[in-house]
């Protein structure tokens, strides 16, 4: 199971990328995350919604897309409330309050149903957790990180992303925030995103070693333009944010609420479009076409189009 020191540390892809080498390694192998939380999700064959990260780890394990990869779906509809899908289908809008103490526990009779039929089917499961593990205000209702590597009983890789900062304090004060026995369950750790001169590095895996007792299995590289559809909001943060001269330029408008911004992926693969995203009337310039993509919140987010001045600039 790879569990992370936060969102948006490579999780997603890390799953994938093991699922791809267990799968050419002839092993009967399928993805799973419990619980995802996001707008931009896939319609199965069935009709079915999920998270867009298994449908691509499931792509690499050589397995047509099912809800019992993703069975606890989140789609934010406003600051504190998302509208909950279970098993792939629509249970209605819930507050972020009433689904962490009422609901998320019931939820998990899905998730432990779904991991049965799929222990039953496959000899390996590679299992991406959410967020990070040491959320102490939300541990007693967790249903995707420590949960479920407890039902399970599964070994545990930490992954931390060494490229936004803070990566060694990360990992230790992790582990520092865990259980004894959630603790014993992480195996490994992993820095993400390297970039620069591995050997000037060396220092630094000593000491993790030394101060938390588990070994570094990898630093792996940052890779450039992975061609993965994200999934996650935080991924927008490093998106374009001004055109570059001499192309088509293409602007999409960055709403609060802002579903399916994969869909713009094969614009920006244009090698003659500049694709770059704006959140204010400055940041606009004078594109050749202006996108305005889905939201899950259309009253919200029109009222953040002329509250932010876009409305009248568009």
């Amino acid at each position: 199971m790879l569990q992370g020191t936060s969102s948006h540390v490579g999780k997603s892809i890390l799953t994938t990328a093991l699922c791809r080498i267990f799968y050419r390694m002839g092993r009967q192998v399928v993805p799973f995350k419990a619980q995802n939380m996001a707008l931009n999700s896939y319609v199965t064959r069935k009709g079915m919604e999920m998270g867009r990260a298994q449908v691509a780890q499931a792509e690499a394990a050589g397995l047509e897309p099912d809800v019992d990869m993703n069975p606890v779906l989140l789609k934010p509809t406003g600051n504190s409330c998302s509208q909950v899908i279970i098993n792939g289908m629509p249970l209605g809008n819930m507050s972020a309050r009433d689904y962490h103490t009422g609901y998320s526990l019931r939820a998990f009779s899905a998730v432990t149903e779904a991991l049965e039929r799929l222990k039953h089917q496959y000899d390996t499961i590679v299992i991406e957790g959410a967020g990070s593990p040491a959320e102490v205000n939300l541990r007693d209702h967790d249903i995707v990180n420590m949960r479920v590597a407890k039902y399970l009983r599964a070994p545990v890789l930490l992954v931390a992303d060494i490229d936004r900062g803070g990566s060694l304090a990360a990992l230790v004060g992790t582990l520092e925030l865990l259980e004894p026995e959630e603790r014993n369950l992480v195996k490994g750790l992993i820095i993400n995103k390297f970039r620069g001169d591995i050997s000037l590095f060396t220092p630094a895996v000593d000491f993790l070693e030394q101060k938390t007792g588990k070994p570094v299995l990898g630093v792996i590289p940052f890779i450039e333009h992975l061609g993965i559809d994200e999934e996650d909001s935080v991924s927008l943060d490093d998106k374009p944010r001004a055109p570059r001269t001499g192309d088509v330029q293409i602007a999409v408008i960055q709403m609060p609420k802002i579903s399916n911004f994969t869909d713009f992926d094969s614009l920006s693969d244009e090698p003659d479009v500049s694709l770059y995203y704006v959140r204010t009337a400055a940041e606009l310039g004078h594109p050749d076409v202006i996108l305005l993509p889905g939201s899950k919140n259309t009253t919200e987010d029109l009222r953040w189009l002329y509250a932010s001045g876009l409305a009248g600039a568009v």
